[in-house]
């Protein structure tokens, strides 16, 4: 599969809560890292989502926000993966900044080249890559 986002997580669902009209989805990633995805529940049967089931999880970069200093805030964000910036491309105007985490994964983001600077992104800076679940794309192999 050859596609335009960034970011490609190849995971393990670990729970389904279905509601009325959409389903929340677990996915443990290899890395042991972990993201909740909200899809459809349409989607959900469709795609047949059941605990242990393979799962890619989908994220554009520029649905990617940083924040280097969370202390005292709460997010309603589902998806907070605190790592360390491991490189920062600066183009025209944004820039492309990829986060790696603990467990190996890495999260590419494209942040304006204002952010870089006000926020201090630099290699070796920490910084949590800030996803709305409902950001997240998933599909099953075929």
């Amino acid at each position: 599969m050859k596609i335009s986002a960034r970011n490609k997580f190849e995971g393990t669902v670990a729970a389904v809560t279905a509601g009325a009209v959409n389903a929340e989805v677990g996915i443990d990633l290899a890395s042991g890292d972990k993201l909740v995805a909200i899809i459809t529940l349409e989607s959900a049967r469709s795609l047949q989502l059941a605990p242990g089931g393979k799962v890619v999880a989908l994220v554009k970069a520029p649905w990617v926000m940083l924040m280097t200093d969370g202390s005292g805030i709460r997010l309603s964000a589902r998806n907070c993966l605190a790592g360390t910036v491991k490189t920062v491309t600066p183009g025209a105007v944004n820039a492309e900044v990829v986060v790696a985490l603990p467990g190996g994964t890495e999260i590419v983001a494209i942040v304006t080249n204002d952010a870089v600077t006000e926020l201090g992104l630099a290699p070796g800076v920490p910084a949590t890559a800030v996803i709305k679940a409902s950001n997240v794309i998933l599909g099953v192999p075929a």
